[in-house]
């Protein structure tokens, strides 16, 4: 059996449970390390599956026409969807808020392996704070692209006060941090019925897209999904 050859890089108590950053080897690719976050010793994301998490800031891109764009993303991550934005010259600002602050504290450590050309950015702003009370309340600025990727899916997430953000009523309120032509976006791992319908009572143009890679880990494809509603 091959050895994962597992380092802990940190651990902390959050108030979702333990999350930890690790490296590992990767066993379908020899010598090759990634990098990957867990939450309570379960997997989360890692660096070698990033394709969805891209594909969440390149397709908001094309379905905004516009440039000196305004960007919020709900969760860090490991930067990638942030990365892949700022690989544009059209944002103007990408806000990043984060509910975790160990996870800004990778960032600002140099412990991620995109953590050199994100701070090197001046266009990105990383927060501390919960992006879905957040788009509960009242605009404090107007923005062109919002993308979330916080939960599992609309129906497993990973806070017990976030449920209200994907019904109808939620998505109202988030709609109203968008400017004029403005894109909502929200990563999944699974598809959601119930999240499409909502969106499409609040949105005039929805597109609803699976995207589908191989993982390694699993040695199979898995299809993750991609909801989009345009102001």
């Amino acid at each position: 059996m091959a050895s994962w050859n597992i380092e802990v890089l940190a651990c902390e108590e959050s108030p979702i449970g333990l999350i930890c950053l690790r490296q590992r080897d990767l066993p379908s690719e020899p010598g090759r390390r990634v990098t990957e976050i867990t939450l309570d010793h379960e997997f989360l994301m890692s660096s070698h599956n990033t394709a969805s998490e891209r594909a969440l800031a390149l397709r908001a891109l094309d379905l905004h026409p516009g440039a000196q764009l305004q960007v919020l993303v709900g969760g860090l991550g490991l930067g990638y969807t942030a990365w892949e934005l700022l690989g544009s010259d059209r944002p103007a600002r990408v806000e990043v808020v984060e509910l975790l602050p160990p996870v800004i504290g990778w960032l600002e450590a140099d412990l991620m392996p995109l953590s050199g050309p994100l701070k090197a950015d001046a266009r990105l702003v990383v927060t501390e704070g919960d992006v879905y009370a957040q788009l509960g309340g009242a605009p404090r600025r107007l923005y062109d692209l919002i993308l979330v990727d916080v939960d599992h899916s609309p129906d497993e997430r990973l806070g017990e006060g976030e449920g209200f953000f994907y019904t109808a009523a939620g998505l109202e309120r988030a709609k109203a941090h968008l400017a004029p032509g403005g894109v909502l976006g929200v990563w999944s791992y699974a598809e959601s019925p119930a999240f499409a319908e909502a969106l499409a009572r609040v949105f005039r143009e929805v597109h609803i897209e699976p995207l589908t890679f191989e993982n390694p880990v699993l040695a199979e494809p898995e299809t993750n999904w991609l909801f989009f509603g345009r102001v």
